[in-house]
């Protein structure tokens, strides 16, 4: 919303706004740009020029939207997957994303997936074996280990964890 406000103001039209993207209908000027440059680092947004720096945030996004807003699990291979909607060699990808965030792409996503399985073990609406193929594990041993070395709880324990730190009203003040 801060982005379409401030090409309203600069009197930019644009066709579509979405995270980490805008299509302008017209050419802008250097000057537009500074303005919409200035005004988007006011709002805690940043004006991304080079190409590179446009699509490690295509990267990030793709993985975000993968493992955080797809319903049906995805059953294809994640480098397949960023390969197939970057439209760029994945070694490529990998490479580029390894150089300029000192992380790679598998630590990226291994990290937004066992937050994930935080998010669906906090619900509660899942057990494990359902979080595991939603979330494309191969098993639930294989869910387990990558969640336990990321956050050295198993997934049973964090759960546990995670009721312990709420009481029933009713039980509040019981012996």
């Amino acid at each position: 919303m801060a982005v379409k406000e401030e090409l309203k103001k600069l009197k930019l039209h644009f066709m579509v706004v979405e995270l980490g993207e805008v299509e302008i209908m017209e050419n802008i000027s250097m000057d537009q740009r500074q303005l919409l440059k200035v005004a988007l680092l006011d709002s805690g947004l940043e004006l991304m020029d080079d190409k590179k720096s446009m699509l490690i945030e295509k990267i990030k996004n793709v993985i975000i939207q993968m493992v955080h807003h797809t319903v049906e699990p995805i059953k294809i291979n994640f480098s397949d997957y960023l390969s197939q909607q970057l439209d760029h060699d994945y070694t490529y990808l990998s490479n580029l994303f390894s150089e300029v965030q000192g992380t790679t792409i598998e630590q990226f996503i291994i990290s937004h997936k066992t937050e994930r399985i935080k998010e669906l073990i906090i619900y509660g609406e899942l057990n494990i074996t359902e979080i595991a193929w939603k979330m494309n594990y191969s098993s639930v041993a294989h869910l387990s280990s990558q969640f336990k070395k990321v956050t050295g709880l198993s997934p049973s324990h964090f759960k546990q964890l995670k009721d312990k730190r709420r009481n029933p009203i009713e039980e509040i003040g019981k012996q």
